[in-house]
């Protein structure tokens, strides 16, 4: 159950770094600030997927 929830955790996190590329492209986004904005979005990413994994695990 662990290494299908890693799994499709990072093919996740994949598709969102995808997105946000497409999404900073689209809104010419300034290559300063870019950055910034992936980190913020895997960031929650990040706790949104643990926060899954632990009601998940617990229920």
């Amino acid at each position: 159950m662990i290494f299908l929830f890693i799994v499709l955790a990072v093919f996740i996190l994949f598709q969102i770094n995808k997105l946000t590329n497409s999404l900073c492209l689209q809104k010419e986004i300034p290559e300063e600030r870019q950055p910034q904005i992936f980190r913020t979005i895997n960031i929650l990413i990040t706790i949104l997927l643990i926060s899954s994994y632990v009601e998940i695990l617990f229920t």
